[in-house]
């Protein structure tokens, strides 16, 4: 498409597929129908990079009325396992999409290896006995044509006995592979007699023990397509390359019969690379198996179920994927935009409640001893319909260590000798001194309130200049809370030379045990967002417990990475 076709798609609100889905939709292309699907291969956990592609797959038979189906890529038992078909169809719906069918790659094992074996018959396709450097080597470069194989023009009976043996596991993993012969001097590498099956010794996670010779990604996928009536086969840039493979083996599959208004057409946009992360499935993998992290779910990956135990919403997520958008260039997009997608959304459906991390003892000296007051705090200040409920005053609070300071500058509108501050939902106080310990540090603050201040009472609302939150030492219950950050302390690891080991941030998780939390936080599962009121957003972990509470954070109220940097 033209850089002024890409321009008209841009104003009208549209993607480049969403251009070109519209105008195969308007010639009439595959009889009207939209059919897309994810083809994930089950050997990992989804990250957010595949949150793209889902986002793209699903949102395009969403919005035209098509269907998207799901179909596992499982054509590599050494590497794929149902845990993870488990978790991907988990993340999937957790993202908010319905998928119209979940297939298999070895649904069609069978319709593949008799396509294999046609090609042997009609003297496209051979058995190698070469080594897998031997045909690297032997493929030259992209500008220098490469050399055929020894084993090129060996007779078909000979290939077939051999493939049937591959199968049988009669001939031993690595020794031989099946080639296509197709041209060995074309300019597209991947035209030089690719391979199109290899050995496996390796039980398969739904075929058992049935095959040994297994089909690879460039030979399975688009015939899959194919089965399955795919019209559009999007996909990341970095299968251009494979593209005009991906048509011949479709041409070659259903050769004679005219396919060029119903047959797949695959289309490539900009994978999701993100800065302080890496997507790598090798790497996230060795970060699992090494316990660099705590798991897959570690809320400092970037999988979709790492996101959702340091609670990302969904919703947080598509909107950054549609925030980025979709191109035909690489980019690395900044960590700070999915942390701002986040906020914004979070402030919408968070429930604010009361937590003091770094606990410091007030006493409201002319309070009385033994009162209590039970006063309203707002769950959400931008949706009235989130209600209320009861936070406990009493004379003996906690506040942030941080929201006292004895001897404060001009401008430190918090809690300090002689300065009045309100304390949310609650009176006006005035900071009459502190007592220090030993060493020096305040072990507690004295104040005295003003009665006739308190919050919703007529003439309550003469102004002071800051505002703290606050928790009832008798009534606060004792929680631990996990201060998540970046996982790597460079902008973009995969580009580093260095051992990706070595870049990781030591300081990208904080425990903090000695927290406190208002009982309405404790009472919240796993799963619902919370703001803790000036500090961040943050989410139940999935071993809280309403008598031991345990948060992750999920984000600052404020972007303070970049202060960091500085």
């Amino acid at each position: 498409m033209s850089d002024i076709q890409d321009e008209k798609s841009e104003k009208r609100g549209l993607n480049f597929v969403e251009e070109i889905v519209e105008r195969d939709l308007s010639e009439g292309k595959n009889d009207g129908r939209i059919q897309t699907r994810f083809p994930p291969e089950p050997n990992g956990y989804l990250h957010i990079g595949h949150a793209k592609a889902i986002c793209m797959d699903f949102g395009i038979a969403e919005k035209y009325g098509g269907v998207c189906n799901l179909r596992f890529d499982d054509t590599n038992p050494q590497k794929e396992d149902q845990e993870y078909v488990d978790s991907i169809l988990e993340d999937i719906k957790w993202l908010g999409f319905k998928w119209g069918h979940v297939y298999y790659a070895s649904d069609y094992f069978q319709k593949l290896w008799d396509f294999a074996v046609r090609l042997i018959k009609e003297g496209k396709a051979y058995v190698d006995e070469q080594t897998s450097e031997q045909i690297a080597e032997q493929k030259g470069t992209p500008t220098e044509p490469g050399r055929p194989s020894p084993y090129r023009d060996r007779p078909i009976e000979e290939s077939l006995d051999l493939f049937n043996k591959m199968n049988k596991g009669e001939v031993p993993e690595g020794s031989m592979v099946l080639r296509a012969k197709i041209d060995m001097a074309n300019p597209n590498m991947h035209f030089r007699d690719p391979v199109i099956y290899r050995i496996i010794n390796r039980r398969h996670h739904r075929t058992g023990d049935k095959w040994k010779a297994y089909p690879m990604y460039d030979f399975a996928h688009g015939q899959s397509d194919y089965f399955e009536g795919v019209t559009h086969s999007i996909c990341t840039l970095e299968f251009v390359p494979h593209r005009p493979l991906y048509d011949y083996f479709i041409d070659e599959l259903k050769k004679g019969k005219d396919l060029n208004d119903h047959r797949p057409r695959q289309y490539e946009f900009n994978r999701l690379n993100l800065t302080y992360t890496v997507m790598s499935k090798r790497k996230l993998h060795a970060l699992v198996d090494e316990q660099l992290v705590k798991g897959w779910d570690d809320p400092r990956m970037p999988t979709l179920c790492g996101l959702r135990r340091r609670g990302y919403s969904p919703e947080s997520i598509r909107n950054f994927i549609n925030m980025i958008g979709y191109t035909k260039y690489d980019a690395l997009n900044d960590y700070a935009m999915l942390e701002a997608a986040a906020r914004e959304d979070l402030n919408k459906r968070a429930t604010r409640v009361s937590a003091v991390l770094h606990p410091l003892k007030l006493t409201i000296t002319n309070y009385p001893e033994g009162q209590t007051e039970q006063m309203q705090a707002i769950n959400n200040p931008e949706d009235p319909d989130f209600g209320t409920h009861e936070i406990t005053f009493s004379r003996e609070l906690w506040i942030e260590r941080e929201d006292f300071m004895e001897d404060a500058p001009k401008k430190y509108f918090r809690l300090t000798p002689g300065k009045e501050v309100r304390l949310k939902n609650a009176y006006i106080i005035k900071c009459t001194g502190c007592r220090k310990g030993d060493d020096g540090q305040v072990e507690e603050v004295y104040a005295e309130y003003d009665p006739e201040s308190r919050s919703g009472l007529p003439g309550a609302d003469r102004k002071v200049k800051g505002t703290l939150h606050w928790l009832s030492r008798g009534h606060a219950v004792k929680a631990e809370v996990r201060l998540y950050d970046r996982l790597f302390s460079v902008e973009n690891p995969s580009a580093d030379e260095r051992d990706f080991r070595e870049l990781l941030n030591p300081d990208s998780l904080e425990v903090l045990t000695d927290c406190y939390v208002e009982p309405f936080a404790a009472n919240q599962t796993a799963g619902s967002y919370l703001q803790f009121q000036r500090i961040g957003y943050f989410t139940p972990d999935k071993c809280t417990a309403p008598e031991h509470p345990v948060y992750n954070r999920t984000v600052n109220l404020k972007d303070t990475w970049a202060k960091k940097k500085d």
